[in-house]
C-alpha cells in the first residue's frame, strides 16, 4: 500500500516533478552563473578594482587596462603602460609582450598581466615583474575569470605543471 504522502502515481523517489537522478550526485551539481557582459573595457576594468580580489601572486593573472604604448625593443618586444587591477584604483606599471609574440593590445583594451615574480621587500616599480599574457573581452564569468580574445603568450612558453 502506498505511503499518504506519496502522490498517486509517484513510486516515492526524488521529489515529485523532478526527473529521476541519483540523489547523491545532485548535491554536487554547480548553479550555471550568467557572464556579465559589460559595455567597455573600462567599466569592465572598474568592475574589476571594485568587485575582485586582484592580489599579486607570483603565476597570477591580473587584470589591467592599457594607457599607453611605448616604444619596441631591440628584440621586438612591445612596453605598453598598464594600469593593474587593485581596491585602491591599481597602480601604473610599465610592461611588455615577449619578443616571440606575434600580436599586441592596443591602447584601451583589457589585458591579462601575468607575474612571474613579485618582491614586496623591493621598492615600488621594482619590486614586480611579468609579461602581458592575453586580451581579454569585457566579459567575466563568475567562477571562471575572464573571457580570453587573444593569447600574446608565445607558443615556446609552457605553463608551470604543479602536482
Amino acid at each position: 500500500m502506498p505511503s499518504p504522502s506519496v502522490p498517486k502515481g509517484h513510486k516515492g523517489e526524488g521529489w515529485v516533478g523532478e526527473e529521476k537522478r541519483s540523489a547523491m550526485f545532485g548535491w554536487f551539481r554547480k548553479t550555471e552563473k550568467a557572464p556579465l557582459v559589460f559595455p567597455d573595457c573600462q567599466t569592465a576594468y572598474d568592475y574589476a578594482c571594485s568587485h575582485l580580489d586582484n592580489r599579486v601572486l607570483v603565476e597570477a593573472v591580473i587584470p589591467a587596462l592599457v594607457v599607453e604604448q611605448g616604444k619596441t625593443g631591440s628584440e621586438g618586444e612591445r612596453y605598453f603602460l598598464l594600469r593593474l587591477a587593485g581596491r585602491d584604483g591599481g597602480r601604473q606599471i610599465w610592461a611588455c609582450t615577449l619578443k616571440e609574440a606575434t600580436d599586441y593590445p592596443a591602447v584601451g583594451d583589457l589585458i591579462g598581466y601575468r607575474v612571474v615574480r613579485y618582491d614586496p621587500d623591493l621598492a615600488e616599480g621594482l619590486d614586480l615583474l611579468g609579461y602581458i599574457a592575453y586580451g581579454f573581452e569585457p566579459v567575466f564569468v563568475p567562477g571562471r575569470g575572464w573571457r580570453i580574445a587573444r593569447n600574446y603568450t608565445p607558443a615556446n612558453i609552457r605553463q608551470t605543471v604543479r602536482w
